[in-house]
């Protein structure tokens, strides 16, 4: 079913193979994020709550999600620090003793 003019890749998520349109120069990245989500199917699936894949599936998926924003929230929070230490620094600087007026150093 695949277009011969497309390059693919296979992956393996929760025991079963999938067959993805992939450019080559992006396949570690692919094959990095399907081991990825495998994992996290993989642990979902072994708690036995949930059987369907396409319920682990969608559980693997907001695990995910939920790992991103909370990432980026910490990255945010942590720019903002950097932000702020900067200012402090660029205030003590301009104040700092024998600094003199109009020496753009």
């Amino acid at each position: 079913m695949s277009d011969s003019s497309r390059p693919t890749i296979d992956i393996t998520l929760l025991e079963r193979q999938y067959t993805i349109a992939c450019p080559p120069e992006e396949e570690d990245k692919l094959e990095r994020a399907a081991r990825y989500l495998d994992r996290a199917m993989q642990g979902i699936h072994a708690q036995g709550k949930v059987m369907d894949r396409e319920r682990v599936a969608i559980m693997a998926a907001l695990n995910i999600a939920n790992e991103l924003l909370e990432t980026q929230d910490h990255q945010r929070a942590g720019e903002q620090s950097l932000s702020e230490l900067g200012e402090r620094l660029d205030k003590a600087l301009n104040h700092a003793p024998g600094k003199r007026e109009g020496n753009s150093e």
